[in-house]
């Protein structure tokens, strides 16, 4: 009876969250006044509240009680390979791809040396959630590997379009992270809405035979996004 009626509260509190009739940043009422409202004890109100914390609603600080949290920052994945599809899918938020450019190049500078190839597919997107463009995806593929890309997969989902049309086996990644000055290119195909750095996620993707196939350079706004990973410590 006591799990039904903590989790009945913990719906209670996340409803009253996500309608932002607690506003991130603001607090809880305390511990006592939760007590009071819900007409049970102490320990039913800190289960209720350490589940809250535990999924993100809320930071529980000593001396100042339980504050809300923003929801509106997406988890991305900085450990899996997710596609942008995947991903707003899992979001649950309209979202739409607008392919801004596709073409066959010959690359003979740096990512040759990355990608041990020259002729290459570029694909420049930008991804929009709830009406915003929030990402700039800036992709290039060997064309020995992927010989055939056109707007509909693009703006669909290349890596479905790979995996279940062309049968080909996406393993893993070597990712590096970093925050840069928005380029103009980023500012002109991002609602940026006065930020002056985005996150920049560069990515040589592999094939399962650890062939490389892909380079990608994945431009977020900075304010949108969580990047979470698992760690474990190593003994």
């Amino acid at each position: 009876m006591k799990n039904n009626k903590y989790q009945a509260i913990y719906q209670q509190l996340v409803m009253k969250i996500e309608k932002q009739e607690f506003m991130a940043g603001s607090k809880l009422p305390s511990e006592h006044d939760l007590m009071e409202l819900f007409d049970t004890s102490r320990e039913t109100v800190r289960k209720a509240l350490n589940q809250l914390a535990q999924n993100g609603y809320i930071q529980k600080v000593r001396g100042k009680g339980s504050i809300v949290l923003a929801r509106d920052k997406f988890d991305f994945p900085i450990s899996g390979l997710v596609s942008f599809k995947e991903l707003a899918e899992k979001m649950g938020r309209p979202w739409q791809t607008v392919v801004h450019e596709l073409q066959s190049v010959v690359d003979s500078s740096e990512l040759e040396s990355k990608l041990g190839e020259s002729e290459l597919w570029k694909v420049v997107r930008s991804r929009r959630v709830d009406d915003e463009s929030i990402i700039l995806d800036k992709d290039y593929f060997i064309k020995s590997q992927v010989p055939y890309l056109d707007q509909d997969i693009c703006k669909n989902s290349i890596y479905n379009y790979l995996e279940s049309e062309q049968g080909l086996q996406i393993a893993f990644a070597d990712k590096e992270v970093t925050v840069e000055e928005a380029t103009d290119e980023d500012r002109q195909l991002l609602d940026l809405n006065g930020l002056t750095h985005v996150v920049v996620v560069k990515s040589i993707i592999h094939l399962d035979d650890a062939s490389p196939f892909q380079y990608t350079e994945s431009r977020h706004r900075l304010d949108k996004f969580r990047f979470v990973d698992f760690a474990r410590r190593m003994k």
